[in-house]
């Protein structure tokens, strides 16, 4: 019986989890972290890599005008380009549940900013849903409702959160 348990919860946490660490040939139950963060705005997607390897692909949404580069504040055009995840906002920190921030503005972000005699805003996360909102509220995925950034549900939210760690590169691609 007791091993009928375990199979069960190997199984479980084998659906729950997208990959796992590895010692020898024993599972740690640990969620691989992703080194790479790759964001493919035209198929609203989401991918968490490490290496060459896929762990696990989002359906997301983005900002309300999501085609095209960002070039300034309230544009509520995603960003395009390589960034960095530089800081997390826990959910009592954020309007959102919870949020990993994009060091947009890159140094040619800024450049291209100011060659236009304009502000190339900021505050470019990774989050969830808003406090006290559903998705099925804001349309959540089929609509994109941010002003810039790129949303997931609170659930896929909580994964990532757990996936990526500061520092980790993030390439976000038309």
């Amino acid at each position: 019986m007791r091993c009928l348990s375990a199979i069960l919860l190997i199984i479980v946490l084998s659906a729950a989890a997208p990959a796992f660490s590895r010692s020898g040939d024993v599972a740690l139950f640990t969620p691989l972290k992703a080194d790479r963060v790759v964001v493919l705005k035209g198929e609203r997607q989401l991918v968490l890599m490490r290496g060459d390897r896929v762990l696990k692909v989002y359906r997301v949404a983005l900002g309300r005008y999501a085609e095209g580069r960002k070039t300034r504040k309230g544009d509520a055009k995603t960003p395009e380009g390589n960034y960095t995840i530089d800081y997390r906002l826990d959910t009592d920190r954020s309007k959102f549940h919870r949020a990993l921030h994009i060091s947009y503005p890159n140094s040619q972000d800024r450049a291209r900013a100011a060659r236009l005699g304009v502000d190339p805003g900021g505050q470019i996360m990774i989050h969830g849903l808003p406090t006290k909102w559903s998705a099925k509220d804001v349309g959540h995925p089929k609509l994109d409702w941010t002003q810039g950034c790129i949303a997931l549900t609170n659930r896929e939210m909580d994964e990532v959160w757990k996936m990526v760690s500061d520092g980790t590169t993030i390439e976000i691609y038309p």
